[in-house]
């Protein structure tokens, strides 16, 4: 009976018996990860779902959501009031009476780009002295080319 060793030899003039693999097999690490990104995708909206409660019912009309305040500002330096033209002097006074029996004191400028900077920030100053809590600014998105 005869044996066959492969033998290889290295550059040191020593021997070496077989060969080692130089690439590691890494689909079984990506399968594993695979599936545990699967059960996690499953259980998540599981993990963050509120406590069940039975409501009792009522006849009461449902809570009136207010309605957005908007304040606009044209390239011709007229103000409106959700629609509604506004003189810059009686602004402030305007503002407090609209805003006073609002629980939400928030209100978004809509400012044409063609306007002075000058009055834009003499309109906010305006809105702050009235009482407004938060300002928020209106624009557009840019279009991509």
């Amino acid at each position: 009976m005869a044996f066959r060793i492969d033998v290889a030899e290295s550059g040191a003039g020593g021997h070496r018996i077989g060969g080692a693999l130089s690439e590691i097999n890494i689909i079984p690490l990506v399968d594993v990860t695979l599936v545990l990104l699967l059960i996690f995708m499953l259980t998540a909206p599981l993990m963050y779902r509120g406590i069940d409660v039975n409501l009792p019912k009522t006849s009461g009309k449902p809570t009136v959501t207010e309605e957005r305040m908007v304040l606009t500002l044209t390239k011709e330096q007229t103000i409106y009031l959700n629609d509604k033209p506004v003189p810059l002097a009686t602004l402030e006074q305007q503002l407090r009476d609209m805003f006073k029996n609002r629980q939400d004191k928030t209100l978004y400028l809509r400012a044409d780009q063609a306007l002075q900077y000058g009055f834009v920030v003499e309109t906010m100053d305006r809105v702050r002295r009235s009482g407004i809590e938060k300002l928020g600014m209106v624009t557009e998105p840019t279009r991509a080319r």
